[in-house]
């Protein structure tokens, strides 16, 4: 039978694995979204040659109430006219808002015209949590293999969200009148990949033997595809 010293040291020695593994397991969670800050607050000097993972701080002794403030009137309704899919995006994330910055947070309002559809689109670091502003949307996401789809059609007041990088999308229903609805996201800068507009508008494009493959379609026809989305590089 192990001495008593012996029986302390292994038990020692399997709390600190445990403690290991636990931090481990935690350092992982808290990479998995923007860091946390380490300050108060840290405006975004755009300024600064300096490149991280973010954007360096100004001096915090030169803040100012302004850094926190942005007129962004998201009370009133965009143009979507203009827009092949008569649809229009608001972001307010830390590129036009530079006191976001280490805060992990964003907006973006969506106006959508008549039938206007957000596209299918994925947020590569942020979830997103919409709240509908006025109308119907039809909306949804799709998870990774098995590609299941969650959708749901949501009404004035509705909130519905997003999972974290997956490919998502809104419709407003309406023939006649625009419809809008306010997103919060959990990352300052969450980014967006448009799907179609990568896949088809990528420069340099993707091969067409690739893509032809993929979509199981002539290469006339992905040279079609490819053309709409050259013509503009956008909606």
């Amino acid at each position: 039978m192990p001495s008593l010293t012996k029986q302390l040291t292994m038990a020692s020695s399997s709390t600190l694995f445990c403690l290991s593994a636990l931090l481990v397991l935690a350092s992982w969670q808290a990479t998995a979204y923007d860091p946390s800050p380490l300050q108060d607050f840290c405006i975004a000097d755009m300024k600064a040659p300096v490149r991280v993972n973010g954007f360096a701080c100004k001096d915090p002794m030169a803040a100012t109430p302004e850094d926190f403030f942005n007129a962004a009137m998201l009370d009133q309704p965009r143009d979507t006219k203009a827009s092949k899919v008569r649809s229009n995006v608001t972001n307010i994330n830390v590129i036009n808002f530079p006191g976001l910055n280490t805060l992990g947070i964003s907006l973006a309002r969506i106006d959508y015209g008549p039938l206007g559809v957000n596209t299918p689109h994925i947020h590569p670091r942020a979830t997103e949590l919409l709240t509908v502003l006025e109308g119907t949307l039809y909306l949804g996401f799709v998870t990774s293999n098995p590609n299941r789809l969650f959708s749901k059609i949501v009404k004035k007041g509705d909130v519905f969200v997003f999972p974290k990088a997956m490919i998502h999308f809104q419709m407003n229903l309406a023939h006649d009148k625009p419809a809008a609805a306010l997103s919060s996201l959990s990352s300052q800068n969450p980014g967006v990949i448009s799907i179609a507009n990568a896949v088809f508008g990528s420069k340099p494009p993707i091969s067409d033997d690739v893509l032809a493959t993929a979509f199981q379609v002539e290469k006339d026809l992905i040279h079609w595809l490819q053309s709409q989305f050259w013509e503009n590089n956008n909606y």
